[in-house]
Parts: C-alpha cells; sequence; structure tokens
C-alpha cells in the first residue's frame, strides 16, 4: 500500500466542509496519508496565523484535504486508522470572558477571563505558572462533507464526522465513519495536546500537529448509521443531538447494534450487560450538537461454555 505526503499549503487547507470541494489528493483504499495541521484557529508552529485566508470559506477549523478514496461509495464505511499523532512545541486554551449557556451559569461571561499558553515537549505540556499536564494529542476533526451542496460549518459533529473532539481517539485508535459522498472527500485537523472529557471551558490544548499519519480503509461488510471507534481498551459508539438525553440514546442504541454484531446479543439481552459494564461519557459539550460517547471495555464480559 502507497504512502502519500500531503504538504500544508494554502491549496491543501480549507475551513468548511463541501462535498463539493475538489479533493487535493486520489488514493486506493489501504492507504496511508502524512501531515501536519495547523492550530483550529489557523496558526502555524511558528505561532504566526497563516495567510491568505477567506473570511466566509475558512471561517471554521483549519481542515487538510479533503482526500479521495478511489471506490468509496456512499453507504459504505470508511475505516480510519490513526498510526501516529505529534503535538507541536506550543499551544494554547481559554476560558472565561464571553458568552456561552455555561459561561452564564457559572458567572464567567462578564468576567475577564483567563488565557493559558502552553510549552509542550516530550509528551508533557507545561504553562507560565508551572503547573504540567501529561499530553494525549489528537485530531479533534476526521470525518466527511454533507452529501447535501453548499458551505457547511465545521463546528458541529455529524453522523460522517467532523468536529468528534473525542480524547480516545488517539495514536493507535480506528474511528469508522458512514461514507456521505462518492469519494469519501475525508478531511482532518484540529489539533489537540490534551482535553478532557467535556472540553467544558470550549477549548481543549488547542496546537498545530507536526505529525499525523493516518490509514484510510474502505469497509463493505460494515453497515453503519453513526460513528464507531476501536482503541486497545475498548469499543466506543457516538450520539450526536442538540439534546443530550437524545445523544445519549444514539450512543446506546448503536452500543446494543455494536454488541450484536460482536456478541451475538439480541437487543434486550445487550441493554441488560450494557447497564452493567458500559460506561457514557460526554464527549464535548461546546459544538452545538452535542456529544456523548459509550464505552465498553474489551475484557468487560467474558463470555463461557456453560456444559
Amino acid at each position: 500500500m502507497a504512502r502519500h505526503e500531503i504538504p500544508l499549503e494554502r491549496r491543501t487547507l480549507h475551513g468548511h466542509f463541501s462535498c463539493e470541494l475538489e479533493p487535493v489528493l486520489t488514493i486506493d483504499s489501504g492507504d496511508t496519508i502524512a501531515l501536519s495541521c495547523l492550530s483550529s484557529g489557523w496558526f502555524t508552529s511558528s505561532r504566526e496565523l497563516f495567510e491568505p485566508r477567506d473570511e466566509e470559506l475558512d471561517a471554521g477549523h483549519a481542515l487538510v484535504g479533503p482526500v479521495a478514496v478511489r471506490g468509496a461509495q456512499a453507504g459504505q464505511v470508511l475505516e480510519v486508522s490513526i498510526d501516529e499523532v505529534t503535538a507541536g512545541s506550543w499551544g494554547w486554551c481559554q476560558a472565561g470572558g464571553w458568552s456561552s449557556p455555561l459561561n452564564d451559569r457559572l458567572g464567567l461571561s462578564d468576567d475577564p477571563g483567563v488565557r493559558l499558553r502552553w510549552e509542550l515537549s516530550a509528551g508533557v505540556g507545561r504553562d507560565e505558572a508551572g503547573r504540567e499536564l501529561d499530553l494525549h494529542p489528537f485530531l479533534g476533526v476526521l470525518g466527511m462533507p454533507p452529501p447535501e451542496p453548499g458551505v457547511h460549518p465545521t463546528a458541529p459533529p455529524r453522523i460522517w464526522g467532523g468536529n468528534i473532539d473525542c480524547k480516545e481517539l488517539v495514536q493507535g485508535a480506528r474511528l469508522y465513519l458512514p461514507i456521505s459522498v462518492d469519494g469519501a472527500l475525508f478531511s482532518a485537523g484540529d489539533g489537540h495536546a490534551r482535553q478532557g472529557d467535556g472540553e467544558v471551558s470550549q477549548l481543549a490544548i488547542e496546537c498545530p500537529l507536526d505529525r499525523a499519519v493516518l490509514t484510510l480503509n474502505v469497509r463493505d461488510e460494515l453497515e453503519l448509521r453513526t460513528p464507531i471507534a476501536w482503541t486497545p481498551h475498548a469499543w466506543l459508539t457516538f450520539g450526536f443531538d442538540e439534546d443530550l438525553d437524545e445523544a445519549m440514546a444514539l450512543a446506546v442504541d448503536s452500543m446494543l447494534e455494536l454488541m450484536g454484531r460482536e456478541h451475538g446479543l439480541g437487543r434486550a439481552d445487550a441493554l441488560a450487560l450494557a447497564s452493567l459494564a458500559v460506561d457514557l461519557r460526554v464527549t464535548q459539550v461546546v459544538n452545538g450538537v452535542l456529544g456523548v460517547h459509550a464505552v465498553l471495555p474489551h475484557d468487560a464480559i467474558r463470555f463461557t461454555t456453560i456444559r
């Protein structure tokens, strides 16, 4: 299988999703792409704002792509193997100082707020006050455009992926996405060096990525209505909706399907076991469309033969 380097330059960057964007690269299923990316706010590794940008078309996250996959058809599944993710040398986060539902509730909308600057090195982030965090870098945006023509914002996650912002999608994970359009038109970006579930301030440690390596495979045998993911520790299923209860229900519904597919369980049986072995986590609450992921550890249920 081939390996393709995507240079970081104006022609490979875009700040919206659209099925009308021309691919910057066309690959075969099973090929690997390697890239670096700007921070979500279009800042370079040297902390400069990338220019030129289009005020309307580049209003969202700085994404690399889209990449077309030969033979990919709408309705199939794209497997995205996350082979490597390396954070850049700096990052930042911010809290308070603007109006949002949570900031309003916490009394921080009119507060001056804080902006923390992080130096990133050897898997550790250190802010200006000397506080340290271990780093777990990942791509916040991995996905494909909606099938409808036009310009679509990058902020909300969708069933075809996008701004999922799941901290579990680190190196070694595999993400499975329903393909929305022929050719797939996959894009990636939004480097995060560290994030908690929920992303409650609205930001992770936002950073450029020095390196991301992804392998894209088209899967014919899977039928998915929502994204799922495999990590070395667990299966994940996702639900996205403006209502958190509905996002939860979608994640659980997808988990029941996964448990049926992987373990041959009926839905009621799977729900009973899920209530004992599956954890629900709030992926993020800041992208307009809220996210919940259900987590089933690989060793949570042991199947034995009863004689």
